[in-house]
């Protein structure tokens, strides 16, 4: 700050004296006639150097001077140019000269510089000004560049209140002088050692201290200008209590603490925006570990950098604690060093994850402090805080009011100190227990925790707690005491119960108090909760340990005020219903378009429409409901609810962003019924699952499509029959739909080449895929939605296997190359080179510390999966190997291709057996889970299942009509799962050899299909580009609705509009009722796939292509075919001439020869005239007037669409036609 003063003063003694030369110099210019040129050339540098000065001026004590480094270091360029302009000033104004120009007047001056004096000075002056003007221009980029930065970076997603100096955690304390010294030192001397772990573990039991120390440690580094940020936990605060925002604000404070970072991160983020979408550990290398190892090889940066995590114990999902302690230990970064402050209570979660990082960090057990020095710090601690009481109280009375100076004497703090160790939790919440002085004055409340303490031997939870909950009731009449127990245990007991905190404005709502009584309830409560004054703002546990006694079962006899946990939940739970059956209702923000998204809905709108206590509402009944300990007859109220307002339950999550919690929350509910009696309620919860899980993605971007989406929603289903009244009446006549949910649970879209293979990771959450296009995606198994995307791989990827610990995925592409990739962060680990062709297949050993490949070079590999050195290679099938696996003692491996079976010794490389049998190439084979059996799958269209120990085959399974290309085990081995390329998969079981379920859905071959780990669903991949996730114990669909077999290439309106016709690849051509949706006649008779057909303008007759190379005329009434015309080669029909005697056609005009003989014109362009008000976005919107107004589930995304009118006609997958008519005037009511 001095420093920039300096410059500061420097600018305006410079523009001064520029100002005063400028004036001189003109006046010389007016008066001397020998040297102008010198005189002129002088001025104007003076004025261009007064201008530069004065714009530094202006820069410098703007509101951004502090920023402004290169200009805060111009103080010597500047006192050059004051000393050079001191020179010119002296010469051209001699002291002596003043008398005599006032006598002679100016006439008198003679120029005192030299032509090269002039030149001298000009340059000297020039050389200052461009420099500042240097300086002035970087500063001023570095201005625009740090409000760019700070755009882009509050586009993160931050936790607000998570770090030590937020406004949540500003009246938190630090530790005071003189205490936790020996603590801190060792703290200190850990960050600023070179060679020091980069984790420092600081645990201990609640209440010993932990969040002190750490913002002590905050604080400090903060001054020293080290910390690069921090995260305080808080259990049951949204973006506190677990890892969504976590390293995003972390990035954020790193950017704004630490130079030169704020660049990279934005980097990072215009490169990649979605990063903040990613794994955790991804983020954590792309959004703080790359940037700060880049700004350190730029900028100025501290030799180490602080963390300060506190309370790690109070993050949600014991995973996430367990991922985040393997990050930080594993990140070294050698400048600036990484120092990770980190504290918690010794959990078990944490103790598990510290142990898998043995000797990758330093700790300390805060309650192993020796009780000495607790005890010291603790007497400090209420020296003060008495000091601090005292002053206060006397402040505020008279004299003869006021305690006395040495109050309330060493003995009696020594006492409480002994009361107090190890819990400066103690010691805290009996000082702000006495320093609230709104009911009786500091000495007699100390008294009452005295007197406990002489009367009572508890715990030392207790004798902190009961004290402050005694004086809630002590000395109240009996109503009145009994009045006050009763809204304790309801207001205070719904605090310490809420899955995050709510404001005293939102729990009144929430709990039907008015917020009068809750704040005169919370009045007597500061010592133990944070009240904030406003209304609006969060009341919080100061710790946990009140929430602890509260509700600790062995308190219930012995605490009046004791909180009954269960009770509570139940009590919860039914003022969530009641407030989300008071506001929730249909389109609830007032969206003006079905398509709008939930994105560009603004908060402070949702805010307004949703406010915080039925955001709780919504995201939490569930929860107190299944915490409630819920009773059979409790279901009656759930039922009313959902059939009530379900979609609109789920609308508003949808606009929360919070949609995955309202599948967990159905899922919890169906669980819980799953005996129940009534099965109403238990029915009702799965058909809403999977009518969510259908509809995820649209509902997660679109709200609104919740409501249309019941439009495609099968006949019988329960959500669509109770809801029915709730589908847009602008869909004029509702599509023809099956009647009952199918096996297929999720179809995952996005891949642009065929998708080969497909597996599951060992937890069933996840999903992997290898591709065509050569990429290798993890989905989201319960939502479908795409969560990361491999890239690497230069061809084709064929194969693709999760470890069996679900953290590593293995691909094999056509590249020759096998890749190991973290499934968590994306990243390629390792990249496995050695066999001279391509890969078919990677596979780990059960205990994934080995993988197994086979190549199109005919040997299989086996590699150290940790190491990717290859182990041993074993030379085998001639042709090639397709398929290879280890059973699951990894001691053996199978492998496939050319019509026999190999089984070998995995440690040996030696061949122990062949099976023979198979008639065609052996595509796939699998072990099963113990290791007894083998199913080999083939081009012959058939399964052997094989006896390991005997090679005998014991059964075949038949059924697929085309060559079977892959095959799979349940984990329990008693059922058998195959894909084929008649794009079936059939479930067999393994002992009786029966085909049990056929799943039918995929529009192209079936390349890959394997088990979930708990066998309920089974996981397909195809040549049509997607993945579909089945229920692998419901089957298939219960009732076939007409449809074409194979892909729907064309879908055409007659003219009328009552009819729609359409061409498909089985050959045949179908006509629909446009108004039923009925399939109303099947035409048959081409050689080929039918690739297109149009009708006349009078309707009565079709046309239609086939790649047989005809055109084949119909009578669109009867059916019958009237006319075959060969072609010379391929064509398309396009439309009926004006005539009606030809064809247009991509291969020229076709003459009809019912007409006369037929004959070739050349082709002709024409393009309707009609501007059609409907239309089809991408194939995946029915838009109205360029607007999105009707989402089209995946199943209808043939890509063959036809629009006439307000009609739509989609060529769907299953081989249906649907047809959807949209009303363009409202309905009356």
């Amino acid at each position: 700050m001095a420093e920039a003063l300096g410059v500061a003063s420097s600018v305006i003694a410079v523009i001064d004296l520029s100002a005063k030369v400028f004036s001189l110099c003109l006046q010389y210019s007016r008066e001397v006639k020998n040297a102008k040129g010198d005189i002129e050339r002088l001025r104007k540098e003076v004025a261009a150097f007064l201008a530069t000065t004065q714009d530094l001026q202006t820069l410098v004590k703007g509101p951004r001077g502090k920023e402004l480094k290169a200009s805060q270091q111009l103080k010597s360029a500047i006192e050059d140019g004051r000393s050079r302009l001191e020179k010119v000033e002296q010469q051209l104004e001699p002291s002596t000269s003043r008398k005599r120009m006032s006598r002679f007047g100016l006439r008198a001056l003679k120029w005192p510089f030299e032509s090269k004096d002039v030149e001298g000075t000009i340059e000297d002056l020039e050389r200052c000004r461009e420099n500042m003007s240097l300086a002035l221009n970087i500063d001023q980029t570095v201005i625009l560049k740090n409000v760019d930065d700070r755009t882009t970076l509050s586009q993160l997603p931050i936790a607000h209140d998570a770090s030590f100096d937020s406004r949540a955690e500003q009246h938190n304390p630090t530790c005071l002088p003189n205490t936790r010294q020996e603590l801190l030192d060792n703290i200190d001397h850990w960050i600023d050692d070179p060679n020091s772990k980069t984790v420092y573990w600081l645990n201990g039991m609640a209440g010993t201290g932990k969040s002190t120390i750490a913002r002590t440690v905050a604080h400090s580094r903060s001054n020293r200008g080290d910390l690069g940020a921090s995260f305080f936990f808080k259990r049951g605060e949204m973006d506190r209590g677990n890892l969504n925002k976590f390293m995003p604000t972390l990035a954020y404070q790193l950017a704004l603490s630490i130079p030169g970072v704020a660049f990279f991160i934005r980097k990072t983020l215009d490169a990649n925006p979605a990063i903040v979408g990613k794994s955790v550990k991804e983020q954590f290398e792309k959004l703080i570990q790359e940037p700060l190892c880049e700004a350190a090889a730029t900028a100025t940066t501290p030799s180490s950098i602080v963390m300060v995590i506190d309370a790690l114990d109070e993050c949600d999902q014991e995973a996430d604690i367990r991922l985040l302690i393997n990050i930080f230990s594993q990140a070294e970064t050698l400048h600036p060093y990484l120092r990770v402050f980190l504290t918690s209570r010794p959990e078990l979660p944490i103790r598990l994850g510290f142990s898998e990082v043995q000797g990758a960090y330093q700790d300390l057990v805060l309650h192993g402090i020796p009780a000495e020095i607790v005890e010291h710090d603790i007497l400090v601690f209420l020296t003060d805080e008495f000091k601090t009481i005292r002053h206060d109280f006397n402040m505020t009375v008279g004299d003869e009011r006021k305690l006395p100076p040495d109050w309330p004497g060493r003995p009696t703090i020594q006492s409480l100190a002994q009361m107090a160790v190890p819990l400066f939790i103690f010691a805290a919440t009996v000082c702000r227990f006495v320093s609230d002085s709104r009911r009786r004055n500091p000495r007699t409340r100390l008294q009452t925790v005295l007197d406990h303490e002489n009367r009572s031997h508890g715990s030392q939870l207790e004798q902190t707690y009961t004290p402050i909950l005694r004086s809630q009731i002590t000395e109240l009449p009996k109503e009145e005491r009994e009045e006050v127990i009763k809204d304790f245990k309801v207001i205070v007991g719904s605090i310490v119960i809420l899955a995050s905190p709510l404001s005293v404005t939102a729990l009144s709502q929430l709990i039907d108090i008015q917020p009068d009584i809750v704040d005169e309830r919370l009045d007597g409560l500061h010592s133990v909760l944070s009240i904030p004054l406003e209304r609006t703002m969060p009341v919080r546990l100061l710790h946990l340990s009140f929430r602890d006694y509260l509700i600790d079962p062995g308190n219930r006899e012995t605490v009046e005020l004791w909180v009954d946990e269960k009770v509570t939940h139940r009590s919860l739970a039914k003022h969530c219903l009641r407030v989300m059956r008071s506001a929730l209702h249909e389109n609830i923000c007032g969206l003006s378009f079905l398509g709008t998204r939930r994105s560009t809905v603004d908060s402070s709108e949702l805010e307004e429409h949703i406010p915080p206590q039925l955001q709780y509402a919504c995201l939490n009944w569930a929860y107190h409901h299944m915490e409630g300990d819920p009773k059979s007859n409790d279901g009656n109220e759930v039922y009313d609810f959902l059939t009530t307002h379900l979609l609109h339950w789920i609308e508003a999550l949808s606009l929360m962003d919070r949609v995955k919690e309202c599948l967990d929350s159905l899922r919890s509910l169906a669980r819980w019924l799953k005996n129940h009696e009534d099965p109403s309620l238990s029915n009702l919860l799965d058909d809403a699952v999977r009518f969510l899980q259908a509809n995820f993605l649209i509902i997660v971007e679109a709200p609104l499509q919740i409501y249309s989406c019941l439009a495609f929603a099968p006949s019988k289903s329960i959500v669509r029959n109770i809801f029915n009244k709730a589908i847009p009446r602008w869909i004029a006549n509702l599509p023809k739909v099956q009647e009952t949910w199918d096996a297929c649970l999720l179809i995952l879209e996005g891949n642009s080449g065929v998708v080969r293979s497909v597996a599951f990771s060992h937890d069933s959450k996840s999903i992997a895929s290898g591709s065509d296009d050569g990429t290798i995606r993890i989905w989201n198994a319960e939502t479908g939605k795409c969560e990361q995307v491999l890239e690497g791989h230069s061809n084709r990827v064929r194969s693709v296997m999760f470890s069996h610990n679900s953290k590593r995925v293995v691909s094999a592409s056509r590249d020759k190359r096998i890749r190991l990739w973290n499934a968590e962060t994306g990243e390629c680990e390792r990249v496995l080179k050695g066999h001279s062709d391509g890969v078919w297949s990677a596979v780990f050993s059960h205990d994934s510390k080995s993988i197994a490949s086979g190549s199109d070079d005919g040997t299989i590999r086996i590699w150290n999966a940790e190491t990717g050195k290859c182990e041993r290679v074993l030379i085998c099938h001639i042709d090639g190997v397709s398929s290879v696996m280890f059973s699951y003692n990894s001691k053996r491996v199978v492998s496939a291709f050319d019509g026999t079976i190999w089984i070998w010794n995995a440690k040996k490389g030696k061949c122990e057996r062949v099976l023979e049998g198979h008639g065609g190439s052996v595509n796939s084979v699998v072990f099963s889970h113990d290791s007894k059996k083998v199913a080999s799958a083939s081009d012959n269209k058939s399964i052997w299942i094989w006896n390991t120990k005997t090679g005998e085959c014991e059964q075949v399974l038949t059924g697929h009509n085309d060559y079977v290309n892959s095959v799979s085990f349940s984990h329990d081995s008693k059922k058998v799962a195959s894909a084929s390329d008649d794009k079936m998969i059939r479930i067999w079981d393994v002992e009786t050899g029966e085909c049990e379920r056929v799943l039918t859905g995929h529009s192209d071959y079936v390349n890959s299909v394997v088990f979930s780990h708990d066998s309920k669903t089974v996981a397909s991949a195809s040549n049509d580009k997607t993945i579909r996730v089945w229920n692998a114990e419901t089957g298939g669909c219960e009732e076939a609705l007409a449809s074409h077999s194979d892909y729907i290439n064309s879908v055409v309106f007659s003219h009328d509009l009552k009819k729609v016709a359409s061409a498909s690849n089985d050959k045949t051509i179908r006509i629909w009722n446009a108004e039923t949706g009925e399939c109303e006649r099947v035409l048959e008779g081409h050689g080929g796939s039918v690739n297109s057909v149009v009708f006349s303008h009078d309707s009565k007759t079709l046309a239609s292509a086939s790649n047989d190379k005809t055109i084949r005329i119909w009578n669109a009434e009867a059916g019958g075919c009237e006319d075959v015309i060969p072609l010379d080669g391929y064509a398309k029909v396009l439309s009926f001439t004006s005539d009606e005697r030809g064809i247009f056609t991509t291969y020229g005009v076709v003459t009809l020869t019912r007409h006369s003989n037929s004959c070739l014109k050349p082709p002709v362009s024409f393009q309707s005239s009609e501007t059609p008000i409907l239309a089809c976005k991408d194939g995946t919107w029915v838009t109205m007037v360029g607007v999105d107004l009707l989402w089209l589930p995946p199943e209808c995304r043939n890509g063959a669409v036809a629009i006439a009118g307000s009609t739509v006609a989609i060529g769907c997958q299953s081989g249906r036609v649907m047809l959807v008519r949209i009303s363009m005037a409202p309905k009356s009511s």
